[in-house]
């Protein structure tokens, strides 16, 4: 082997929508190994909703991307309402499930158009992104916003969908299927994207259990996961449809997940639509006058994989520790094992096969003194300072139960 040379993408590159930094050692064209640092935008969102009442977390939580700007206050909210053991009516789960599969469909078609331009195929961006501007109008139509909608509180939604709005959602849903058809036929039958993107980035089931991946990573390589089935909150249960999964692993089958998942997803929103005309009388919210002490945990579905939330309230109006775990956070680490072994321009597609979001992994490892620059904290003792503050927090509880 020659002497390895550094590569180095990033922290602000064209081809990175958010900053990161990657560090490919080469031999030559080949990546031999490589290293990823995130952290560049850390904005401390945990620790600003321990300072917000329960509902005014919602805004901050979907502001963690503005492509999961449902999946975040979903999770958060299915941990809330499992603290108060909150039942939430039947017309509030169908329009959760509405919003939540229109950011899917949302979020799919924004990612079939980038990983075109990626690739120079601009026809396929141009397409994807004129098709997605209708579900975006959808969602200024039913919320009043195209990104953070604002759409979800304590016990349902904030906002009804009627049957005007609805009607009108059918029809862009029907457009979107026929130009989904030609998506499907562009991508699916086109051999130089075959010759381009199979056998590039794979990874077996065995690496997805190794790196603890989610989302349409795990199911492209054949690991049947879906936090909607296997756990059903709001409407899923109430629906048919079905996981997609294959197995080749690489960044084609990657594709061919999210692209199949579009007609699942509006198959979910058809028959929701279809829900909501039997529950004309029913509410859009329960009513929730309090949240006891306790802890929640709440996770969903997000477009990318499971969203985790961890909540624990002392009974105020505020939580008092708010953890949050984005599907990135599981993804990009499987980046060490996709990306070795193939070339630079392979690394740089690999990475964006998990479609990352660099901002739902931000984590604080380190603290310096903004004047002087010297370090005044490690990652190490700042997971112990974290554990420490843990430990109090539980005797906290310990004794109000005993008082």
């Amino acid at each position: 082997m020659g002497k390895k040379t550094i590569v180095p993408i990033g922290p602000y590159h064209p081809l990175l929508e958010e900053p990161e930094f990657f560090k490919l050692y080469c031999d030559g064209e080949t990546v031999v190994d490589m290293e990823w640092e995130t952290g560049y935008n850390h904005r401390g969102i945990e620790k600003i909703c321990e300072s917000k009442t329960f509902e005014q977390v919602f805004y901050v939580v979907e502001r963690i991307c503005g492509i999961c700007s449902t999946s975040h206050p979903f999770a958060y909210a299915n941990a809330v309402e499992s603290i108060g053991a909150v039942e939430i009516p039947v017309r509030a789960k169908l329009i959760r499930s509405i919003i939540g599969e229109l950011e899917r469909v949302h979020s799919h078609l924004l990612w079939v158009g980038l990983a075109g331009h990626f690739l120079g195929y601009n026809t396929v961006f141009m397409w994807a992104w004129k098709y997605r501007e209708p579900v975006l109008d959808m969602f200024e139509i039913i919320t009043g916003n195209r990104n953070s909608y604002a759409m979800f509180t304590i016990g349902g939604v904030r906002r009804d969908i009627d049957e005007n709005k609805a009607s009108q959602l059918i029809k862009v849903l029907e457009d979107v299927k026929i130009k989904t058809d030609l998506l499907v036929g562009a991508v699916m039958d086109d051999p130089v994207i075959h010759a381009r993107l199979k056998g590039v980035g794979t990874l077996t089931a065995k690496d997805i259990h190794d790196f603890g991946a989610v989302g349409p990573t795990a199911r492209a390589s054949g690991v049947d996961i879906d936090v909607r089935r296997d756990d059903p909150y709001a409407a899923y249960d109430m629906v048919n449809w079905k996981v997609i999964t294959v197995k080749e692993g690489d960044v084609f089958a990657k594709a061919e997940v999210r692209l199949l998942e579009l007609y699942e997803s509006i198959s979910i929103i058809n028959q929701c639509l279809q829900l909501l005309k039997k529950e004309k009388e029913g509410d859009i919210k329960a009513k929730v006058r309090e949240i006891p002490a306790g802890i929640g945990i709440g996770h969903a579905e997000a477009p990318r994989g499971e969203v985790f939330h961890f909540v624990k309230s002392d009974g105020g109006n505020s939580p008092v520790r708010h953890k949050i775990r984005a599907p990135s956070y599981n993804c990009i680490t499987t980046f060490r094992r996709s990306c070795i072994g193939g070339t630079i321009s392979d690394a740089a597609i690999a990475t964006a096969a998990v479609d990352p979001c660099y901002c739902c992994t931000e984590r604080m490892i380190q603290v310096y003194d903004h004047n002087s620059g010297k370090r005044t904290m490690s990652a190490a003792e700042l997971i112990k300072l974290s554990q420490q503050k843990t430990e109090e927090l539980n005797k906290q509880f310990s004794a109000k139960d005993r008082s």
